[in-house]
This record gives structure tokens, sequence and C-alpha cells, in this order.
């Protein structure tokens, strides 16, 4: 698996739980918020960790933290990703991954494996303007089947939006809302501006306080549980 870094603390990446930060290296999509560019473009790669670097760490660490998330760029891309989630069950440890939701014949067999205990997929936009916001074009259709597959899966789950002015505007969030139904937790990110991004846009800003609040408001007249993040 490409390895591209591990924090090794974390209160905030998975609800409740101290965690790992595992980060993978490549992504299918091009966002162009996005503020980890040297995780997506292979030009930009350092060299990968090793995985018994990885595992090393994890087994000095059994008993003292609760749980291993693995995000990127992608991870669904890694070719091993479920013998290395088997390693990490085999541990004790609970697995949340993160991910952009366009591989959902992956994500199923994650789930069926029992592999996953929490899953947080990104929804971008509207489905009729996702390829604006994943910045390459976008087979909707599966990031539609990614969605019915975590909401009837029966782990914990969150599905998060990234509102990012002007790419994304108010009325946009409140329509993703609606599209994803009956869901147990939408958060609501807010972006943050980064010196390097995947685009070369530099006309985004991040919403303010009441923005973010007033959507929230909106947001919980659909969807029960909203969290707004930073």
């Amino acid at each position: 698996m490409l390895i591209g870094g591990l924090h090794k603390v974390s209160l905030i990446d998975y609800p409740g739980q101290i965690s790992a930060l595992i980060f993978t290296q490549g992504c299918n999509f091009r966002c162009p918020y996005c503020h980890n560019p040297e995780l997506v473009y292979p030009h930009l790669w350092r060299p990968a960790l090793k995985e018994k670097q990885v595992f090393n760490f994890l087994d000095a660490r059994v008993g003292k933290l609760d749980a291993v998330v693995v995000t990127g760029g992608e991870p669904l891309l890694q070719k091993d990703l479920e013998d290395f989630f088997a390693r990490v069950k085999e541990r004790g440890f609970l697995v949340k991954v993160d991910t952009n939701g366009s591989y959902p014949d992956v994500l199923r067999r994650l789930i069926e494996k029992k592999y996953l205990d929490y899953c947080a997929m990104d929804v971008k936009a509207p489905w009729p303007s996702y390829e604006r916001a994943a910045g390459v074009p976008v087979e909707v259709e599966k990031i539609k089947e990614s969605v019915e597959i975590i909401r009837s899966s029966g782990i914990e789950y969150e599905f998060r939006t990234t509102f990012v002015s002007p790419l994304l505007r108010g009325e946009e969030v409140l329509e993703i809302a609606h599209q994803l139904g009956t869901i147990k937790r939408f958060v609501l990110q807010k972006f943050k501006s980064a010196p390097a991004m995947v685009g070369d846009r530099n006309d985004f800003r991040p919403p303010t306080a009441e923005k973010l609040l007033g959507l929230k408001a909106e947001l919980e007249k659909i969807i029960p549980c909203v969290i707004v993040r930073n």
C-alpha cells in the first residue's frame, strides 16, 4: 500500500476514539480546493512509508490507541487495502475510512468482510454539478450507489460536504441534503485555504460563521444531526 504519512495521535478523526491517522497516496479526483496536492499528484509524492514501519508503530500502541483512520488521497484506490485492514483488525483496532465514494464495489466488500467500523464519505456537490467540484468527469451513479451501501450498512457513518465559495452555494448544500435522503449524520465542513492546493484558482474563500450557522439551521430541517466542522 502506498502510505504517504502517519499522524500518530488524533482526538478528532474518529468521533469518541483516540486514533492514528494514515494517509494514502493517489486520488482519482482533482477537487480544486483540496489542500493535499502532495497526496494527489505522483510527482509530489514523498517516499512511501513501509507497511512494516506502520505495523511496528501500531503494535507498540495496542491498548493505547482505539482506532486507525485511513484517509488520502483516495484510500479505496489501494490494491492491497483489504489485506491491510485485515491486519489492523487482527490487532483489535476499530477502523475508519474516508472516501469519495467512487469505488462502491470495494466499499461493499470492505463492509461485508467487517473490516470497517466507520465510514466518512465526501459528497462534493449536487449530482448534476459533480464534475465541477471533483475536477474530473465522474460516474455519478457510482457515487449514488456508495451512498446507498453506506446508509444500509449498519456501521457508523457520516456524509460530509466542504462548503467553499464561490464553487458551492448555500442552496446547493441544501440540495445535497435532500438528495441524500434519510441519513444519520451530515457534516458541514468549512473550507480552509492553504498555501498549496490541487487547483490553481485563487478566488476560493471560507464562509463566515454567520453563514455556516444559518445554513446549519436550514439543514436541520432536513437532517436531524448536522455537525459544523472547522
